[in-house]
């Protein structure tokens, strides 16, 4: 047999030829497979061979079954007489058989007997049942949604506009970007609407590289003039009390909102890790395979989403992910993971190195008074790569407004939590287990003006106010003058 393939060499037998043991033996003889059925039933047997298969009569609860399995590699046990199978099992394994062994259960409390026999597979066809359905009802709901998405996309009357949050981020991005390229499948134009800024170096990047056309919401007409409204990732808006000055047709989010969308077509996975996901998704239930710009769009949403696969990642991120990367250009996804670095950004990332402070694995520190507070977000980022810190927080004051973001990598810690807890009556907290930001209005600690001889006396009690109330929040002490740039 040398030379064989693998599949050419493995061998099997069916103990118990019901109507499992059939299908299966049925499906393998298909396939080339040597199988032997085993079945104690005599006319069975003969109507097997009648059908050309290898069958012989053998009882397989009793011991001298193993005789029968000397040249069998593979050896299913799909009787539905579950103690019969449990004596098959225990008959191979005590004779010292090396067989892998697939054996039928019928409940949780014979499928754990079955493995401390020595199973190497255990299936209970009620649990395979079960899987099969919700994997079909999961695939007939996408259908029916689908359908409900387009008819309200091919009804719209004038053009799509479809909002992302404020300062949207790559997640939001993509799946409007993914939207549009389904509305205009169905030969409607939509205009991806934002408020704030495109802050983020690699966002903006992101949105030039793939040439992204975003309109301000300021630039834009009024919402009412739009024959369709979308919103898509838009939880975290919606928390902040959004306002869209009109109805909302289509909504679409990975996350549930606090205040919960009123609109024709909501759709709400909180099983998967980025709205994204649930986009491409659509894309491959219209059977309408994206561009190179909306797949390296939608790839780098998951990506960004889910910390490359590394945070809360799912299955269905997984697969859309990978149905995504041969349409993708990965040159453009490097550019984009990978930009230089604004002068601003290192300013503030020289500050907070400076002015950082250290307890424990916990760092803070303030980049001052600053222009871009999304330059907080990446010095809070690059700060996490020090040695032995597991979170930082770093602070800076734009527009009369005190600025956080805040990062971290204890899996014991929910930043998002805990920013919340500390300051959610002063400002507005967001974020999750590994990331959060914070906003409150400049004077809620000290009363102070910000004018120019108050600076930086604003500033050392903001700093201080903020740090010791954050500490508090993560019982650790408050941090010294000693602990000033790190140890």
């Amino acid at each position: 047999m040398s030379g064989a393939s693998g599949s050419a060499r493995t061998r099997y037998a069916i103990l118990g030829c019901g109507s499992v043991g059939h299908a299966v033996a049925e499906e393998l003889t298909g396939r080339g497979k040597d199988v032997l059925i085993l079945d104690r039933d005599e006319s069975r047997v003969e109507a097997l061979r009648d059908q050309d298969l290898n069958a012989r009569v053998q009882d397989i609860a009793e011991p001298d079954v193993t005789e029968e399995l000397a040249d069998r590699d593979i050896v299913l046990i799909l009787a539905s007489d579950v103690e019969a199978n449990k004596a098959a099992v225990s008959a191979i394994r005590d004779t010292g058989g090396d067989h892998y062994v697939v054996v039928r259960a019928s409940d949780p409390v014979s499928e754990d007997e079955l493995r401390d026999r020595g199973a190497d597979v255990v299936i209970n066809p009620s649990t395979v049942i079960a899987d099969s359905a919700l994997q079909s009802l999961e695939t007939g709901e996408l259908e029916y949604m689908a359908r409900q998405l387009a008819e309200i996309v091919e009804s719209g009357d004038g053009r799509m506009a479809i909002l992302t949050h404020d300062n949207p981020e790559p997640d939001s991005i993509a799946s409007a970007t993914a939207l549009q390229a389904i509305a205009d499948a169905f030969g409607v134009e939509a205009d991806i609407l934002y408020s704030g800024d495109v802050g983020h170096q690699e966002n903006r990047a992101f949105v030039n590289l793939l040439g992204i056309d975003l309109v301000a919401r300021s630039e834009a007409p009024a919402l009412s003039e739009y024959g369709t409204i979308a919103a898509v990732d838009l939880a975290k808006s919606a928390d902040d009390g959004f306002d869209f000055d009109t109805e909302i047709d289509i909504y679409i989010d990975h996350l549930e909102a606090d205040v919960p969308f009123d609109a024709r077509f909501v759709d709400v996975r909180t099983n998967v890790s980025s709205t994204s996901t649930i986009l491409t998704k659509y894309l491959q239930e219209f059977d309408q395979s994206p561009t190179e710009a909306v797949a390296t769009a939608l790839l780098y949403g998951i990506r960004a989403e889910t910390l490359d696969f590394k945070r809360d990642t799912t299955p269905a991120d997984l697969t859309a992910a990978a149905y995504l990367h041969p349409f993708a250009n990965h040159d453009t996804l490097e550019q984009v993971e990978s930009p230089s670095m604004s002068p601003e950004t290192l300013d503030v990332l020289a500050e907070a190195i400076q002015n950082r402070e250290v307890q424990g694995s916990h760092l803070f520190s303030t980049a001052g008074f600053i222009r871009d507070r999304e330059a907080l977000a990446q010095a809070a980022q690059h700060l996490l790569n020090l040695e032995g810190i597991t979170t930082t927080a770093v602070l800076g004051i734009a527009d009369d407004t005190i600025y956080l973001a805040a990062r971290s990598k204890d899996i014991r810690l929910n930043i998002g939590n805990v920013l919340d807890e500390a300051f959610s009556e002063m400002g507005d907290a967001a974020g999750h287990s590994t990331q959060g930001s914070l906003e409150i209005p400049l004077g809620i600690f000290t009363g102070i003006d910000a004018s120019g001889d108050n600076r930086d006396t604003l500033l050392e009690l903001t700093e201080e106010a903020v740090r010791r109330k954050l500490f508090d929040t993560l019982g650790v002490e408050g941090g010294s003058n000693e602990s000033s740039n790190g140890s």
